[in-house]
């Protein structure tokens, strides 16, 4: 007697098949990893840059100082144009640099600490206009997804800010 293999639908059913799987598993990960993944990939490099710009307390480092009064200038339309108040300039940046990442990580008022990202993005890409593909890019577009999307079921947001309708 001849047996005859079972008729198979080919190995591109089974291929399919698992892709379609595969891709239902990864549609199934909660939205709230994916942000809070943005969080912090966004949070770590503003929060790093920042505590290189303090000496102290509300103090200044002479790098930061150095940058702002010496080195930076904003590329507008072909010219370079010294940073207003650099020391001014220098402490908001300081500041924010630390304050807007330590909001993110905690989730809370995540929007507007994306959004003040974004900005200070911007003002980045204007100082530094070489750093758009590997940088600012990146940084624009996390800070962008955070602030349409939030922070996420893992954050403070939700506890603290109203439900929208």
């Amino acid at each position: 007697m001849k047996t005859e293999a079972a008729p198979s639908h080919g190995s591109g059913a089974v291929l399919a098949a698992l892709i379609i799987r595969t891709e239902g598993l990864l549609a199934s990960v909660p939205p709230s990893l994916p942000l809070l993944a943005l969080r912090f990939a966004l949070a770590i490099p503003f929060f790093k840059s920042g505590l290189t710009k303090w000496d102290g307390f509300l103090t200044l480092s002479p790098g930061a100082r150095f940058l702002f009064e010496q080195e930076f200038k904003l590329h507008v339309f072909g010219s370079e144009i010294p940073y207003p108040f650099p020391l001014a300039m220098a402490a908001a940046a300081g500041i924010a640099e630390l304050v807007l990442p330590i909001l993110l990580i905690l989730g809370f008022a995540t929007r507007f600490a994306s959004l003040g990202l974004l900005l200070m993005t911007a003002i980045i890409q204007l100082t530094v206009p070489d750093g758009w593909a590997n940088f600012h890019l990146p940084w624009a577009a996390m800070a962008l997804a955070l602030v349409v999307f939030g922070g996420g079921r893992i954050a403070l947001d939700p506890f603290v800010m109203p439900r929208r309708k």
